[in-house]
């Protein structure tokens, strides 16, 4: 029996698998797992279901195709080819599509975005600016041959001739498409200020209308300093562009009327205002003319004497109370003085002195008990016109 080596036989059963048809462009569906994609773009998953597994990867220049960010428990189908990695001796499929199952990858890279940019805020009422009420400028980045630009230029032209169209020629739809619509919008913010953007083009199916959905194109909305009206597609369709801008038009036609004031529209308006504002001068006026008419006819404007007389006599009236007043207020001010004098007197120690009593003093001060002082003692009297000094010689108690 011939003796093989390990690539030999490794070598064998790759031919198998590359014989084998069923092998060739088949559709495996599983959960992914362990799903890794590495910074040289080349994406490691396993695929699984309930009784088995398999190692997969998908080469950097099918990931980069991919629509919707793969992850861990998502359902999914592969489409590739079944082979054998020699290194390992193991087989494994070889990725060349990747589709959600049971959902469009369009419609799940849509949500996924949506929710991401969300997250960030990029949809917050509070970044959205107010359009400029008479517009001068007006930037349209879309084809240049749609009819989205035609509707525009009509609709515009006839609710003002005067304002002025810039068109940013872009594609719409394909590859690059997101990177020229950025690239206008830029355009218009750096090198050429115009008073508000139409960002659009007209209808189509979700494959058509993703260049306003791709996250390049969206920020360059976000970050635009000039105010942005969202024209993609017909009323039922939405895109993240709608979202992201400060105004949405179902319909590039509406977007026009939203950007351009009817000229038309404002004169009657004008005339509006001007009427009411003539209304409201003839009625001041008339209001002003009666105010005359009455003090014209005031018996003070013919006889301007008697209004001062009867202020004068007014003042003199004022005077008297006050006056009257003052010397009301003065007397009984007078009176409480009086009063309080009286009190005063009555508690003076002189008149106490004046009705035969005396003031005694001994060398520490005024004597109150004779346990103060001692046979001896000196003493000064105080009377009521003068003073005596004298001295102790007998002390008694109560009546001794």
């Amino acid at each position: 029996m011939a003796i093989h080596s390990v690539s030999d036989v490794t070598k064998y059963i790759k031919g198998m698998f590359s014989r084998e048809t069923l092998l060739r462009d088949i559709l495996v569906r599983g959960e992914l797992s362990n799903f890794k994609c590495y910074a040289s773009g080349h994406c490691y998953f396993t695929l699984k279901d309930a009784a088995a597994s398999m190692k997969c990867v998908m080469f950097r220049s099918m990931a980069q195709k991919l629509r919707f960010r793969p992850g861990d428990g998502m359902k999914v189908i592969a489409g590739g080819n079944v082979s054998v990695y020699e290194r390992d001796g193991i087989y494994q499929l070889y990725v060349e599509s990747l589709v959600p199952q049971g959902t469009g990858d369009l419609a799940l890279a849509f949500a996924q975005l949506k929710e991401r940019l969300a997250a960030e805020g990029l949809f917050d009422a509070a970044h959205k600016k107010p359009l400029p009420a008479f517009p001068r400028k007006i930037g349209i980045v879309t084809s240049p041959s749609g009819a989205v630009l035609r509707d525009i230029y009509k609709v515009s032209k006839r609710r003002n001739p005067g304002v002025q169209l810039v068109l940013f020629p872009s594609l719409v739809q394909g590859d690059g498409a997101a990177e020229q619509v950025a690239a206008g919008i830029r355009f218009f913010n750096e090198r050429y200020p115009v008073d508000v953007l139409i960002v659009g083009r007209g209808g189509g199916s979700i494959e058509d209308l993703w260049a306003f959905n791709e996250e390049v194109a969206v920020r360059a909305i976000f970050a635009s300093d000039i105010p942005v009206i969202s024209a993609v597609g017909h009323e039922t369709d939405v895109t993240l562009a709608d979202f992201v801008s400060d105004m949405r038009a179902a319909t590039p036609s509406q977007a026009a009327e939203l950007a351009v004031p009817d000229v038309l529209e404002l004169q009657r308006h004008i005339r509006n205002l001007q009427a009411r504002m003539d209304g409201m001068v003839r009625h001041r006026v008339q209001v002003k003319r009666s105010r005359l008419e009455r003090c014209c006819r005031s018996v003070f404007l013919r006889n301007p004497q008697q209004l001062l007389s009867q202020r004068q006599q007014r003042l003199d009236e004022a005077v008297r109370r006050l006056a009257s007043s003052a010397r009301a207020r003065l007397g009984g001010m007078q009176h409480r003085f009086e009063v309080q004098l009286e009190k005063l007197d009555t508690l003076n120690p002189a008149r106490v002195l004046r009705r035969g009593y005396s003031i005694v003093e001994h060398e520490n001060g005024f004597l109150h008990s004779i346990r103060e002082v001692h046979v001896g003692s000196r003493l000064r009297l105080i009377l009521a016109d003068g003073e005596l000094r004298a001295a102790v010689d007998r002390i008694g108690k109560g009546g001794e």
